[in-house]
């Protein structure tokens, strides 16, 4: 029977872009009778409220963190003098369901596009003309992209993540479950390293 590696993230969530090198040597390290699907969790939900100064001092903390947990891990700090933060993520979010929607390869392609916005052009992912442009640079059809952002159908999908999310008691992002005959494992991971990730799996398969 096959099984399925969850992957709970967010696309502007911090720990997700130092996780991404590592996501990727595990999926194509999977073994055949495991198939990858990624979730989308929703870390902030819709809002037009600037990040209170002291949220913003705590997620760059984060970012510098990040870079001497996980050597390499590129940030362009210039985001937070050019751009005016809102602790919003649900656009993101729509926005990879409506690029997957054109085609599920389009999927990763827009994940990527706005974790580089975000992290190393100092663009803005809440903003939806952001997100517009990122579609219409990805090859996606922007006017299509950007009917599905606003259509009821595609929040409806993300609510449907973000409900399986919390029905299985995910806490944070990223979070790795591997379901097998309808019994969720979860996966301890290091990012730095994929191998432990993968010898668990083999294990439990």
């Amino acid at each position: 029977m096959p099984l399925t590696l969850y992957y709970f993230h967010d696309p502007m969530c911090s720990w997700c872009w130092a996780f991404r090198p590592r996501w990727q040597d595990i999926v194509a390290g999977l073994p055949d009778n495991v198939r990858s699907q990624r979730i989308l969790g929703g870390l902030a939900p819709d809002t037009d409220q600037t990040m209170p100064i002291d949220m913003q001092a705590k997620l760059r903390s984060i970012w510098q963190k990040i870079q001497q947990t996980v050597p390499g891990t590129p940030f362009n700090f210039e985001f937070w003098e050019q751009c005016v933060p809102r602790r919003s993520t649900y656009a993101a979010c729509r926005a990879v369901i409506a690029a997957r929607r054109q085609s599920p390869g389009y999927e990763e392609k827009m994940i990527l596009a706005i974790q580089q916005a975000y992290y190393l052009e100092a663009r803005n992912p809440a903003d939806s003309h952001t997100l517009i442009g990122l579609a219409c640079e990805t090859g996606l059809d922007g006017a299509l992209f950007s009917a599905d952002m606003e259509s009821p159908a595609v929040q409806e999908e993300l609510l449907k993540e973000i409900e399986f999310t919390r029905r299985l008691e995910v806490k944070g992002f990223p979070t790795l479950l591997l379901e097998k005959e309808d019994v969720f494992t979860a996966i301890q991971y290091d990012y730095n390293d994929a191998t432990s990730v993968l010898h668990q799996i083999r294990r439990l398969r």
